[in-house]
């Protein structure tokens, strides 16, 4: 079936009650794999690029310094990805871009195929988040594309989104946001963190979500809330990453329990990069060390070499360049690609699928409407979204 805008999906979120997970990408691989693991749970799926995952999926080594036409060349790449392993998957499929960095990073993701876009205006002071808001709403909602903005800020490190300090989202600044700008959904900042170092035992502040949904539901506003810097950062998997020679440090997560305390009060879609991160590292470590003849492969040893190079890096994309055309296209070209491939799709399943169960949006699938964008967008005109 063809991609599908974020709002149906969340509108089902709201009303039947399960939490939506949404994974970032950043190979031809991972997005294979997750549309895979939730085809199995007939599950809907939110795959997520990131502004940067883009740039990486353009053939931008260091990714960091992606330029707008990488980002133009990675998200068509994603995209025909998605579109490939999606169309006959039976499940309805959103590609979403993760932390849109301005206005030309939503509108090349958007003209790449994405059918949802996160503008993040969160660093700037409110009137000037809503004015950047409400250009990408406007720009996205007449193709039919869905929006997500934030609000308040997250701390810590991911895709050079970086706070050192977080500062809560205000319901009543929640409301006025969703008023004035129409976006479809809105990433708080309720105590969750980005990236893999969030602090022992974090609770969240889940009565912020809590005051929000009230307020939106008195003012009759439809509004899905989105909790960013959401990964449990699996203290098993960091431990086999460890025992293997790495040098992770201070790695936490958001216990799977809070997390889920958090969707009956109001949290629809929980972002998750850094599980998959860690188990795909894990598995390539693995693979390495019970073949020690793979780590002076012409094809894979780069890999290894990366690998060992950076023991305190957990980001596949730090250790993938070797293989670029596998990342951007999927070709695999011998024995030892398909190796490191395996690995990567195999970590995929294992950290997405647990989320899928613990989250429960396993067999909801069916619930979700099938809403094209040409159709999304006659909705948005007509004020019926």
């Amino acid at each position: 079936m063809p991609l599908i805008p974020l709002r149906p999906l969340m509108e089902a979120a709201v009303i039947y009650g399960f939490g939506q997970g949404a994974f970032n990408v950043n190979a031809v691989a991972q997005a294979k794999a997750v549309i895979e693991v939730h085809q199995m749970f007939r599950s809907p799926a939110i795959l997520q690029g990131a502004d940067l995952a883009n740039g990486f999926m353009g053939g931008r080594r260091d990714f960091v310094n992606a330029t707008l036409e990488d980002k133009r060349t990675g998200a068509k790449n994603i995209a025909e990805a998605v579109r490939t392993y999606g169309e006959d998957s039976g499940i309805p499929i959103v590609l979403h871009l993760d932390h849109g960095r301005d206005y030309d990073s939503c509108r090349a993701a958007i003209e790449g195929g994405y059918t949802s876009v996160m503008i993040d205006g969160s660093s700037l002071p409110f009137d000037e988040n809503v004015e950047l808001t409400r250009e990408v709403v406007k720009l996205a909602h007449s193709r039919g594309v869905s929006v997500e903005g934030e609000l308040g800020v997250l701390a810590g490190m991911e895709d050079q989104v970086f706070s050192a300090s977080s500062t809560y989202t205000n319901p009543l600044k929640a409301v006025e946001f969703f008023k004035k700008t129409g976006v479809d959904a809105l990433a708080i900042s309720y105590g969750t963190m980005h990236g893999a170092s969030k602090g022992k035992n974090v609770k969240l502040r889940k009565e912020i979500a809590v005051a929000i949904r009230e307020c939106l539901s008195h003012e009759g506003i439809f509004g899905a809330l989105v909790s960013h810097g959401s990964s449990t950062v699996p203290r098993y998997i960091v431990d086999e990453i460890n025992a293997l020679g790495g040098e992770l440090k201070n790695t936490y997560g958001i216990s799977i329990e809070e997390l889920k305390a958090a969707i009956p009060c109001g949290i629809n879609k929980i972002n998750v990069d850094t599980d998959i991160r860690l188990a795909v590292t894990r598995n390539m470590k693995e693979l390495f060390h019970k073949y020690p003849r793979l780590q002076t492969s012409p094809s894979i040893g780069g890999i290894y070499e990366l690998l060992e190079a950076k023991k305190d890096q957990f980001d596949p994309r730090v250790f993938l360049p070797p293989i670029m055309d596998t990342v951007m296209k999927g070709r695999i070209p011998d024995e030892d690609v398909a190796a490191i491939v395996d690995c990567v799709e195999r970590g995929v399943r294992e950290a997405v699928g647990i989320l899928i169960v613990e989250f429960g949006s396993f067999g909801k699938a069916p619930l979700v409407e099938q809403v094209t964008l040409e159709e999304m967008s006659r909705r948005y005109k007509r004020g019926q979204a």
